[in-house]
């Protein structure tokens, strides 16, 4: 069954861009209008964000991120056959921001949010960093998808670290010189497992593991972001925080990755994952309160 799926999304993956926007086109008026996937989410979510936006200014945010959202999905599938070429012309970058620090010796790590297209930005770091570039990924509940993705995403060189298995898996390249990739805007186990602080002006929980795992390897640390040029085009934009994380104050990791996904969100409020409860945890100051950076 695995070989009939993988032949089918490689068929897939040889057909035009043009071809497959039509599929991404049609896709998205039934996922938008038809059966309104997480309509009310995302609008909320807009609104916590950007208050002092207009309805129909917020609106078109969230008509361009569906179209954003589904895009990302089908673009994907051409990373099942792309070539490197390909892949340079249509995810670019200063990617020397990480590979100026090779000679160093540092570890890096690279801290990012929920950014679209985020698959072309796996492939295109691991294809031109230096580095072996080591991603954390969440395993699909499907072990036939699973495993077809799986090749997808090291096609270019990255090495897979399943989430659910972290600390064991990450083990053995923890002495290695290497890149690490992690997503610091998802919700955290819960909300008193987390760093809060203020995320578009509302406290929210962020996850521990970027700050704690950059201070415990002594790693360098990236902020990077990607966005959308033209469709089928992305651009990413790197920035050093700083190459010895262990000099910096507790929290300020944290507050400077927040900031700059914040920031990034602003200058394209379209090209980010709207569709996850960002803010389903409420600040409470006598429970939380000693969890602020």
């Amino acid at each position: 069954m695995y070989y009939i799926v993988f032949g089918f999304l490689y068929l897939l993956s040889l057909l035009p861009f043009g071809v497959l926007y039509i599929f991404s086109d049609a896709i998205y008026l039934l996922v938008y209008y038809v059966i309104k996937y997480r309509r009310d989410v995302v609008a909320n979510n807009l609104l916590i964000a950007f208050p002092e936006k207009t309805v129909a200014e917020r609106k078109k945010i969230e008509k361009d991120f569906y179209k954003g959202f589904i895009d990302n999905f089908i673009e994907t599938i051409k990373l099942f056959s792309m070539s490197g070429d390909e892949l340079n012309k249509r995810f670019v970058g200063n990617f020397e921001v990480v590979n100026d620090l090779h000679a160093t010796g540092k570890k890096v790590q690279l801290h990012s949010g929920h950014f679209f297209n985020w698959e072309f930005a796996n492939a295109g770091y691991s294809h031109n960093f230096i580095y072996p570039l080591i991603t954390v990924y969440m395993p699909i509940s499907n072990k036939i998808l699973d495993r077809a993705f799986i090749y997808m995403r090291k096609r270019f060189g990255a090495i897979l670290i399943p989430a659910t298995d972290f600390s064991n898996s990450f083990l053995p390249y923890s002495k290695t010189q290497y890149c690490l990739a992690l997503v610091g805007d998802q919700n955290p186990g819960g909300p008193d497992k987390a760093y809060w602080t203020k995320f578009f002006g509302k406290m929210t929980p962020i996850v521990k593991g970027p700050e704690r795992t950059a201070k415990i390897s002594d790693t360098a640390v990236v902020m990077c972001n990607f966005y959308k040029v033209k469709r089928g085009y992305y651009k990413s934009d790197m920035v050093l925080l700083t190459t010895d994380a262990r000099s910096l104050p507790h929290g300020e990791i944290t507050r400077q990755m927040i900031s700059f996904v914040e920031q990034s969100i602003r200058n394209n409020p379209s090209c980010y994952l709207w569709s996850h409860r960002r803010w389903k945890f409420e600040f409470d100051e006598e429970k939380f309160g000693k969890m602020v950076v």
